[in-house]
């Protein structure tokens, strides 16, 4: 890691004509909601991979909405172990937990050059006050982070090794498809083995074992740094997850 805070760069007026509103997996806001977020965000910031957006103990660390790029949520034992909570994507909120606490228990780390729309904590309570529905989805999403958790957390207590893979491979696939992110069941695959490792809560080794042999046996493969989801059924079966919830979730 390499800590150090985002440089600032001039906020960029991009709310009204952002993208990332076009995509299928967010909720359309009215004018008067946009124009409140527009004038609510201080910063449009750009990182490259490797640098520390939140670094745990952080008393003044902000709100981001990522606006490109991923990025990754972990904890850390005073030996240096680390375990990846949840990987964050395009239009994924970064920091509430910290914002509203003393100090940020976590930290949120970029795994590829990322650009990150600022929102200052100390403005937060105005969406409670002033645009109570937009304080609805923020908590809304809060939420919505949690249930990443537990998923992840399930995985880490029942599921074998094979399965724990399965269920990441296929969650980040769904997501990644739902930001407008696959092609021809590929998509940009920035982990490394290490970060797999760290995110199913196994050793390198049995990591790098497993991985290979679910490539081995069609599930997925690797070509230039995209991960192709060749049997996406199978994927699913193995990592019993079935569906879930796609559902349009708000965009701050």
């Amino acid at each position: 890691m390499n800590p150090g805070r985002p440089s600032r760069q001039a906020v960029q007026p991009w709310c009204e004509t952002c993208p990332l509103r076009r995509k299928p997996a967010f909720l359309p806001k009215g004018e008067d909601e946009v124009a409140f977020i527009a004038a609510l965000k201080t910063d449009h910031r750009r990182l490259a991979a490797g640098r520390e957006i939140i670094f745990p103990g952080q008393d003044d660390a902000e709100l981001f909405t990522l606006y490109s790029g991923w990025a990754f949520r972990y904890k850390t034992l005073p030996d240096g172990r680390r375990q990846i909570l949840n990987f964050l994507l395009p239009g994924d909120l970064l920091g509430l937990q910290a914002s509203l606490l003393s100090v940020a228990q976590y930290g949120v780390e970029a795994l590829t050059d990322v650009e990150l729309c600022a929102f200052p904590r100390r403005r937060i309570w105005d969406l409670f006050v002033k645009m109570p529905q937009l304080a609805y989805e923020l908590a809304w999403l809060g939420s919505r982070e949690e249930s990443l958790i537990d998923e992840n957390l399930l995985s880490v207590g029942q599921r074998g090794a094979a399965g724990r893979a399965a269920s990441l491979v296929i969650s980040l696939y769904r997501r990644a498809e739902a930001v407008g992110l696959v092609q021809d069941r590929g998509f940009l695959f920035p982990l490394t083995r290490q970060h797999l490792a760290d995110a199913l809560g196994l050793s390198l080794v049995h990591t790098s074992k497993t991985w290979s042999r679910l490539r081995r046996a069609g599930l997925f493969d690797q070509v230039d740094g995209r991960l192709v989801l060749l049997n996406p059924r199978l994927t699913e079966q193995l990592a019993e997850r079935f569906g879930g919830d796609m559902a349009k979730r708000p965009l701050l």
